[in-house]
């Protein structure tokens, strides 16, 4: 057999891939692990009392933009990373967009307020317990999308495993903002961010393990 009669049997089975495949299987894994982390939430969390009012105040969409932004800019990360394909780590920069303007509404928000209370808005009332939430509450999120990779093809396996657990991170940080009361944006810029992060050096630990084709 020569090598284009070879290259034809190997091919004739093919099927081509419909699009946005990627796209859906990724969501699928998202919104099934987002689903038991909601459950979580409200069973072992409690969603807060005043949730009603509290949606349409600022800080809750301020930390809503922050996690939300976050969670769609690492998932496109994590679509690129999902193929056999040549990536440059460089070009996500602008995943730290959203830290950066948040920073920007931390600084404003310590302008108006008295240094002798800005201890008490850095550490809030959960400081000690929020980063570790939002890393259990990402571990979910991050099953669903190991199981989005059983299909695809990542090839530079810490990298897609670090932006599988960025994105977990940043989506059930938005989930458990259904239960946090905090309200300053130094807060969330800390202790969120600290808890995202968490679940990313997760991903990237263990991420390889188990996307590996």
């Amino acid at each position: 057999m020569n090598t284009d009669t070879l290259i034809e049997t190997l091919a004739g089975d093919l099927k081509p891939v419909p699009p946005r495949s990627v796209g859906r299987r990724l969501m699928l894994g998202i919104g099934g692990g987002g689903a038991i982390t909601l459950l979580l939430v409200a069973t072992a969390l409690g969603f807060r009392p005043d949730l009603a009012v509290a949606m349409y105040g600022f800080s809750f969409w301020m930390k809503w933009t922050y996690t939300i932004s976050l969670g769609i800019g690492s998932v496109m990360m994590v679509s690129r990373l999902s193929r056999p394909e040549p990536v440059r780590l460089a070009g996500f920069w602008p995943i730290f967009i959203p830290f950066g303007l948040l920073a920007a509404v931390s600084i404003a928000e310590l302008s108006h307020v008295p240094p002798a209370d800005w201890l008490a808005m850095w550490l809030g009332h959960s400081w000690k317990v929020c980063p570790w939430l939002v890393l259990t509450l990402s571990l979910p999120i991050f099953v669903g999308l190991l199981w989005s990779f059983k299909r695809l093809a990542p090839t530079r396996l810490r990298a897609a495993g670090a932006a599988a657990g960025l994105a977990s991170g940043a989506w059930a940080a938005t989930l458990y903002c259904l239960h946090c009361p905090e309200v300053s944006a130094l807060f969330v810029l800390t202790w969120y961010s600290l808890g995202i992060a968490l679940a990313s050096a997760f991903g990237a630990l263990i991420g390889p393990r188990f996307i590996r084709w």
